[in-house]
Formats: C-alpha cells, sequence, structure tokens
C-alpha cells in the first residue's frame, strides 16, 4: 500500500485554518490532528509537526514525541508503505491553549509557502531510488531534532527548516525545495558535529586543568 501524501486541491494554509476552526476541545490527540489533516496525508502532518520549532510558540515537551512521529513517516515515505504509527504514541495530546497558536501562525506561514511551491526539479522528486533517498533524509532530520540538545540555539531550529523543506518539495513535488531540504540537512550535520567538537575539547581541557591542579 502507498503513502497518502497530499490532495492537491486544498492549500496548506487552509488545511491548517480547517483545523484550527475545527479544534473544541481542551485537549486534543496526534492521531485526532492526523485525521483533521485527512487527505492532505502524512507528509502534511510532517511540515505541521515542524511549527513548534520554526515559530515564537509554545508547545512543551514535544521534540522527541514529534521527532519520533517523523521518524517513522520518514520510514513509510522510503519503503512507500503507510507507517506504523503505535498507539501510545498516536494517543499522546496536546493541549487547546498551546496548540491554536501554533496552528494559527503555522497557517500564515504555510499560505506564503504556498506561493513559493511548485513542480520542478523533478529529478529529485521522482523514482523509487530517489523517494527512498529523501525519506532516509527525513528520518535523519528527525533523529537529529529529538536530540536532546533544546537548550542550544537552533538545535531544533535547524533540523526542522531541513524536515520542512524535505516535506513540502516531495508533497508538490518541488526538487528545488527538496534540495534546499539537503542543504539544511548538511548544514545540520555540521552544525552538530562543531558542538560536539567544541563539547570534546572543553573536556579535554577542563581534564588537563584538573590534572595539572
Amino acid at each position: 500500500m502507498s503513502v497518502p501524501l497530499h490532495n492537491p486541491e486544498k492549500s496548506l494554509g487552509e488545511t491548517l485554518r480547517q483545523m484550527t476552526s475545527a479544534i473544541t476541545q481542551e485537549r486534543i490527540s496526534l492521531r485526532e490532528l492526523l485525521e483533521l489533516i485527512g487527505e492532505q496525508g502524512l507528509l502534511v502532518f510532517c511540515m505541521f509537526l515542524t511549527i513548534p520549532f520554526l515559530l515564537p510558540v509554545s508547545i512543551p515537551g514535544v521534540s522527541t514525541v514529534f521527532g519520533l512521529v517523523i521518524t517513522l513517516i520518514g520510514i513509510g515515505v522510503a519503503l512507500n508503505r503507510v507507517p506504523w504509527l503505535p498507539a501510545r504514541l498516536m494517543n499522546r495530546t496536546i493541549e487547546r491553549i498551546h496548540l491554536i497558536p501554533a496552528l494559527e501562525r503555522g497557517a500564515n506561514l504555510f499560505t506564503r509557502l504556498d506561493k513559493l511551491v511548485r513542480p520542478r526539479l523533478l529529478a529529485l522528486t521522482h523514482g523509487a531510488t530517489v523517494n527512498r533517498l529523501n525519506g532516509f533524509l527525513l528520518v535523519g532530520c528527525a533523529l537529529l531534532l529529538m536530540a536532546p540538545l533544546g537548550l542550544i540555539p537552533f538545535s531544533n531550529t535547524l533540523p526542522a527548516v531541513a524536515i520542512l523543506c524535505l516535506a513540502a518539495g516531495m508533497l508538490q513535488r518541488d526538487g528545488l525545495f527538496v534540495l534546499l531540504g539537503y542543504v539544511a540537512m548538511v548544514g545540520t550535520t555540521i552544525y552538530f558535529g562543531s558542538l560536539f567538537a567544541a563539547a570534546v575539547a572543553a573536556g579535554k581541557g577542563l581534564g588537563s586543568l584538573l590534572a595539572s591542579s
């Protein structure tokens, strides 16, 4: 069974605005949010899950949960199968007070994105091998998003940008956005590598200081 990707007749911004008006309960689960997205599909869900890391909105404690969902969807894209999304994960709930501001600002972001994304550089969006590569890159970005570095500037934002570009590019067959996702992924990897190297150097310096004292 193929992965449901999108309904091109409905814009991304419109999807989020409809979701906002449909949410009336105080808490809503990830499963219910996915059902609200409906035929727009799993890649739009990935894009929605990046919103808290791209905009000044607060949804506490979601990087691991959202990153894991994106990881499983990326595996599904790579294997061209509907991903397994465990009930315990999809039943996690979000408070409406945190979610609505994210949806409203996300709708504005997606409306601007709708004007930029269009089919082009199709070699980066067509074919089983390319889709498999894009899916696994989505997984890699999600794993970086889950890294426990939330207090470090841009540690969530950079992988979220990569996920947004990859998902938007795959969704609308826009190879330019897929390419931007590749670039963001490389930049994120370099940034995280630099953080690791700095931590190792600091640790060695501290060790040398303690040894000499």
